[in-house]
């Protein structure tokens, strides 16, 4: 969990933080800015501001140490899930686990697009009603068109900027309503 996050969703300033947890008024201002990583604090400060929030010290530094993995990683790593589970069961687990909102809260888009448009691909191949708890999500889309690196790498190679639109003509519409261009979900080894 992010400080800021934690002390907007319990309503509580840096000054209250300070004087609740006893840690200086400018050591909280220098987290809450990004001056002073949080995973670099003493312990001592770490367990004070836990305690304040009542979560544990590994929440608390859990999101300091989270990596994100590559997107292209992460598309073949969605897709093996998919292949394993089946398409019932891939809905059911995205539903249940909820990483659409996860990655869309920590600005993840991508992630959470991808997920979303798959998800929802899912779903109309196999005339499962949309779930609304996306509804907001759905409004959304990237800025720019995110290509797979292996067309990008061939429309560059090649000097054929008619593979990009070909891609594009290919593409699933789940994915495409969000600037996410695939067409390969199945086909993973």
């Amino acid at each position: 969990m992010f400080l800021t996050d934690l002390m907007n969703k319990k309503s509580i300033t840096k000054y209250r933080l300070s004087k609740e947890s006893g840690i200086p008024y400018t050591t909280i201002n220098d987290i809450c800015s990004g001056k002073t990583q949080l995973k670099r604090c003493t312990a001592e400060h770490v367990y004070r501001i836990a305690k304040v929030f009542d979560v544990s010290v590994e929440q608390l530094l859990a999101p300091c140490f989270e990596q994100r993995m590559d997107f292209e990683l992460f598309k073949s790593n969605v897709c093996h899930r998919l292949k394993e589970l089946g398409d019932i069961e891939f809905i059911a687990n995205q539903l249940k686990q909820d990483e659409i909102s996860d990655y869309y809260n920590k600005k993840w888009y991508p992630e959470s697009l991808y997920l979303l448009g798959l998800l929802d691909y899912v779903s109309r191949i196999n005339e499962v009603p949309l779930c609304s708890q996306y509804d907001e999500i759905r409004k959304t889309k990237l800025k720019s068109v995110l290509f797979p690196a292996g067309i990008l790498t061939l429309a560059e190679v090649s000097g054929n900027d008619e593979i990009l639109q070909d891609s594009l003509k290919e593409a699933i519409p789940e994915l495409l309503r969000f600037n996410i261009v695939e067409s390969e979900i199945r086909n993973v080894v």
